[in-house]
């Protein structure tokens, strides 16, 4: 008998988007689940569903054979159900164990039984081998002894079901693996363990069985011994999927951005990016690794014109861009994947025809005798819809309409065709489908083979090194390491000089340049 299953969920947003259709999911007692999907394929909204953070239109939920009804995550809990977030909900100037036993705390008198909660903490983290200092402030700890200690909460609260959603987003490999010897032993605990990733090869490691949705619906479940990520990719967008990218070996040329000791410090006085000095070549791509939040966003904010740097200097061809704004540095014919597509990436409710010309509306073809030529704009639009396989029946329909990988295919597109010498990738398939993922990843191998030179910011290790040709690490706000992406770089080793654990000397990092 299943411990927990979701019969016949239906779930219907009030704006009429049908995010759940009908979805059956049966989980086993003290298995490991995995739940694989596109993006929007429903697999987020079923666990809302579970965990009482959304309520079905229809269906039920079944609780060791007998219906129960989950209106709250309180409800949950109380059910033996809890949830780990992807974005963690902890209160940050608190303790790790003050955060445990929030809500539950034992008092004495009116105040916090500190040496209970830390007790309780330290018999929890044993019982788990899940490791914490009880005593650390949150904010001071590293994400990955934060994700400990929101299993940790869960667990103080009782319970036996455990959702993970996307548990590793923000791991280095060390982290990962110390992770899932974890999970192995709340399962040999007895735990019950749901896991959502979109990263198969984890699936295959961890998971005894994986149900895999698409289009708000569950496509099947298979045991993970008897499949391979290539049929779980083909089961999750409904086509085969190549998970190789055809990258010809690099032949670089000239050095085309140049930076030296750029530094960024906020207006709190905190610097964020210190001393950073590297060059990315003509037909290179120049991988950044690191856990976000180690000056990452501020270093392709500062060289594309939307911070002031601190101190330090940058050029793309010998011009200098520092402090000379977005204009300016596009200008300098350089091109910007942002991280924030919603934010620094679209328009919402302009036209997809409008946002693939947002950034040269003001120069010929598109303006003649200072008018906008509109026809020229349709004309663009349609060349580039059909070109980069944007899903879109019209060029007119604003690009919020549009799913998030044909939204990126749009940045994308109006990006690549700006006839680049650089461009800054950040985050490039953040959000984006597994299939989208391949067409972009063969779009940036194509266009560095072309020539063009690529700085690629992103927080998965396995983008990374899947298409650099040569990797910088970045740690708190420093690059510490550059390396030659070859054969015998391991994700493991770059793990250690993303914690910090590991650094190199400076000539070391001249002789990669």
């Amino acid at each position: 008998m299943a411990l927990i299953e979701a019969k016949d969920i239906v779930k219907v947003y009030p704006n009429g988007v049908l995010a759940n259709d009908r979805v059956n999911l049966a989980v086993e007692p003290g298995e490991i689940h995995a739940l694989v999907g596109e993006n929007g394929a429903g697999k987020s909204t079923l666990m809302k569903v579970l965990y009482g953070l959304e309520t079905p239109t229809s269906g039920e939920i079944h609780l060791r054979g007998q219906r129960v009804e989950i209106h709250n995550p309180q409800a949950a809990i109380d059910l033996g159900i809890g949830m780990v977030h992807q974005n963690f909900m902890l209160v940050n100037s608190f303790t790790i164990a003050e955060n445990i036993v929030l809500g539950r705390e034992s008092k004495r008198g009116l105040f916090l039984d500190r040496q209970k909660a830390i007790r309780d903490t330290e018999a929890l983290s044993k019982q788990y081998g899940l490791y914490v200092e009880p005593m650390a402030r949150v904010d001071t700890v590293p994400v990955g002894m934060r994700q400990r200690v929101e299993i940790l909460k869960a667990l103080y609260r009782g319970a036996e079901i455990l959702i993970l959603d996307e548990p590793t987003a923000v791991l280095t490999p060390r982290e990962t693996q110390d992770l899932f010897a974890a999970i192995r032993n709340l399962v040999k605990e007895g735990k019950t363990v749901i896991f959502i990733t979109h990263k198969l090869r984890e699936v295959m490691e961890i998971s005894d069985r994986v149900t895999v949705m698409r289009d708000a619906r569950r496509v099947g479940t298979v045991e993970t011994s008897e499949t391979n990520e290539a049929e779980l990719a083909q089961m999750m967008v409904g086509r085969e999927v190549f998970m190789v990218v055809d990258k010809p070996p690099c032949e670089r040329g000239k050095p085309v951005l140049e930076a030296h000791n750029l530094t960024y410090i906020n207006e709190t006085g905190r610097t964020l990016l210190h001393n950073a000095s590297f060059r990315v070549y003509e037909g290179e791509i120049l991988g950044i690794a690191g856990v976000e939040g180690n000056g990452q966003t501020e270093l392709v904010e500062v060289l594309t014109g939307l911070r002031n740097a601190s101190s330090g200097s940058a050029t793309i061809d010998g011009v200098s861009v520092l402090g000379e704004g977005p204009r300016k540095v596009r200008e300098a014919h350089c091109a910007h994947i942002p991280e924030d597509r919603l934010t620094n990436g679209v328009a919402m409710m302009a036209s997809i025809n409008d946002n693939l010309i947002v950034d040269r509306y003001y120069r010929e073809p598109f303006t003649r005798f200072g008018m906008i030529d509109l026809a020229t704009v349709r004309e663009n639009g349609s060349a580039m819809i059909q070109e980069f396989g944007i899903l879109a029946p019209s060029g007119e329909l604003p690009v919020g309409s549009l799913s998030g990988g044909n939204m990126q295919k749009v940045v994308l597109a109006r990006e690549l065709s700006s006839s680049p010498r650089l461009l800054i990738a950040a985050q490039p398939t953040r959000g984006v489908d597994i299939g989208a993922i391949e067409y972009i990843h063969q779009q940036l191998v194509d266009k560095r083979t072309d020539g063009l030179a690529i700085l690629l910011v992103s927080a998965d290790l396995q983008e990374v090194m899947k298409l650099s040709d040569r990797i910088l690490v970045m740690y708190n706000g420093e690059i510490v390491a550059t390396f030659a992406n070859t054969p015998d770089l391991t994700e493991e080793k770059l793990g250690l000089y993303m914690l910090g654990a590991e650094r190199q000397t400076s000539e070391e990092m001249e002789q990669n340049q």
